[in-house]
């Protein structure tokens, strides 16, 4: 009995055998499928997304595209009303005409102002000299008129002294006269030569008063002159202002030049505002969430609408952290979309962010809580699809795709 036994367990056993050969034989095939490869199913396309805003505000007048509208690089998007910029940009256009003429004048008025300081300082120079000259004649003219009062006193006291003796000389030939002991012929001859003294007097005494006249009038000639040489050193004083006069002269130049400048810039605005009236697409893709319509008023940074550029595509796939130990920039990698029955597409490992997505998040987690629990990270590698598939016209940004990267 106990043959049968063991003769009805043999057939189990082997059964047993051959299962588990062939699944170690199917953990070894699997695991050899499996080695130098990482994979995840939370990867998705990616692109860029161009927002396109208004940069000037104004009503819509024209707008040629549509949602989902491929469009190149440089078409017209949208236009705005540009008569209100027109209209300033003739503005400007005069008022830099106006201040590029202001400047022009206030430079040519530089060497004008500093030749007319420099004539005004020489002749003022001169002036001062002059009227130097003049004190200097006047005090000689008022010295010479004192001599003449002092000469004409000298003589004055001389004429006097003899006037004096010739009266005397009258009066005691007189005495003689009544005598008869001097002649009348002596006596008269006295009398003459008195009154010549005292007419000789008289005419110095009166050129006593000319030398005093002419005292006055030297002292007014040294009066005027002297004023005259203080006006000529007040016009030296106002002369020698002239480096302040050319420096503000210059300083007037360079602001009108500034304001010109300032025009310049503010034309220059002016012809951006209205280069800004029509928009056009940056770059080649296709129109998304147009956001606009013919006759809107938009305001400065309103946006109008999005394109995506479908000729630069990646895929992000994010990884856990415990696949990075193998992961590195230029691996190979095949790409599985979904959305076409799991058609592939090839590419390559472009990098690897420098953080984990959680620490992108808007609330990123917090460990130094008390309440720490581990999480497994995922860490967001970029991976660029090769050119020549056509993938950029298929995929679409958002598209859900299983990305295998052959790490050996």
């Amino acid at each position: 009995m106990a043959d049968n036994v063991s003769l009805t367990q043999q057939p189990r056993v082997r059964i047993a055998a051959g299962v588990l050969l062939l699944a170690v034989v199917g953990v070894a095939i699997w695991y050899w499928i499996a080695a130098g490869r990482e994979s995840t199913d939370d990867a998705q396309v990616d692109a860029h997304v161009t927002q396109i805003a208004a940069r000037i505000g104004g009503t819509i007048l024209r707008l040629p595209v549509g949602d989902n509208q491929q469009i190149n690089a440089g078409e017209v998007l949208v236009e705005i009303d540009p008569r209100d910029y027109q209209v300033a940009l003739e503005k400007a256009r005069a008022e830099l005409a106006d201040a590029e003429a202001n400047a022009l004048a206030a430079q040519s008025n530089v060497p004008i102002t500093s030749t007319e300081t420099t004539s005004n300082v020489a002749t003022a120079h001169s002036g001062v000299e002059q009227a130097q000259g003049g004190v200097s004649g006047a005090e000689r003219e008022l010295d010479a008129a004192r001599a003449r009062l002092t000469t004409a006193q000298a003589r004055v006291r001389e004429a006097e002294a003899n006037a004096v003796k010739a009266a005397r000389d009258v009066e005691r030939l007189r005495g003689l006269l009544a005598k008869d002991e001097v002649s009348q012929q002596q006596f008269d001859g006295a009398v003459s030569a008195a009154e010549a003294q005292k007419a000789a007097a008289d005419s110095a005494r009166s050129q006593i008063a000319e030398a005093e006249a002419g005292i006055r009038v030297a002292e007014s000639k040294v009066v005027q002159a002297r004023a005259g040489e203080q006006q000529a050193h007040a016009e030296l004083q106002t002369a020698q202002t002239g480096p302040q006069q050319v420096a503000a002269t210059k300083a007037r130049a360079a602001a009108a030049a500034a304001h010109a400048l300032q025009a310049k810039a503010a034309l220059a605005q002016a012809e951006l505002n209205l280069e800004y009236a029509t928009v056009k697409a940056p770059v080649k893709g296709i129109v998304s969430r147009k956001s606009v319509e013919v006759g809107q008023i938009v305001q400065p940074g309103q946006p109008l609408m999005a394109i995506i550029p479908l000729d630069t595509i990646w895929v992000t796939a994010n990884f856990k952290e415990t696949q990075l130990a193998e992961l590195r920039p230029g691996q190979k990698a095949v790409v599985t979309v979904d959305a076409y029955g799991g058609r592939k597409f090839t590419g390559h490992v472009d990098s690897i962010a420098a953080a984990t997505g959680a620490r992108f998040s808007l609330l990123p987690p917090e460990n130094a809580t008390g309440n720490y629990v581990k999480v497994v990270q995922r860490v967001p590698v970029k991976i660029v699809l090769d050119g020549g598939q056509e993938a950029e016209y298929l995929l679409r940004p958002g598209m859900s795709v299983v990305p295998t990267v052959y790490t050996k």
